[in-house]
């Protein structure tokens, strides 16, 4: 698949992030790209707290557990205007939330997110692991089921929200729901399917590598924190 012939991927990497502030992030450089026409990009890469967030396509029925007794035991709830309908994040989980404008040519949903799930299959390949699509479902696949949700929202074309990999994440947590509304296949970690646990910052290396692959950005840069990000993009 030819790359968007981007020019800089800016990253910016957080241990653990609100939900809450995670959004208002990607949107104030969601705000800064709309009136722009600008091939840079912002990949944020981090780890949430225990959250449940309802996509736009949520059903109530998905929530296993009440929202009082989510809350009992620390996990938030948020409503999200994603894609897709219930997912959890949690620790064990590299989340990433790439906000890029799609050039014109490459305006097609279906193609970014075929790209978000070639980029995860390709990192989860370094390790071993065998992943790929499920026809009709979004997401990134194993034989012991789903390692990686996608959900994505635009906003004249600049695309954000993102991808949830699952490296070493408590799966226990996914039964508070129906994970991403489907009942009959499970939800797997790169742990579980590895017997051991990649580390973070090398798992992060190998997503930062293979997304700058896949878009053709030009260069890679690291940004130590959110306000060291170009002007142009906050």
């Amino acid at each position: 698949m030819p790359s968007l012939d981007m020019d800089t991927c800016n990253v910016v990497s957080w241990d653990v992030l609100p939900y809450a502030e995670a959004l208002d992030r990607q949107l104030q450089v969601v705000r800064a790209l709309r009136p722009q026409d600008c091939r840079d990009a912002v990949l944020m890469l981090l780890e949430h707290n225990p959250v449940v967030t309802l996509g736009r396509g949520a059903k109530a029925e998905h929530l296993r557990v009440p929202g009082e007794e989510l809350a009992r035991r620390g996990v938030e709830v948020h409503q999200s205007n994603r894609g897709g309908d219930v997912t959890y994040h949690g620790p064990g989980q590299i989340v990433g939330y790439p906000i890029l404008r799609l050039p014109p040519g490459r305006r097609d949903v279906h193609r970014y997110l075929r790209s978000l799930e070639a980029v995860i299959i390709r990192v989860v390949a370094a390790y071993g692991i065998e992943a790929r699509r499920e026809p009709g479902l979004t997401g990134v696949w194993v034989p012991e089921g789903k390692v990686a949700a996608i959900g994505v929202a635009f906003t004249r074309w600049v695309a954000y929200h993102g991808f949830a990999l699952n490296v070493a994440t408590d799966m226990s947590a996914f039964d508070l729901i129906v994970p991403c509304g489907i009942r009959d296949r499970p939800v797997v970690s790169m742990e579980k399917v590895l017997g051991w646990a990649p580390r973070r910052a090398e798992v992060e290396e190998r997503i930062v590598e293979e997304f700058a692959r896949e878009f053709g950005f030009r260069r890679v840069r690291r940004c130590e924190s959110f306000d060291a990000l170009p002007s142009h993009l906050r």
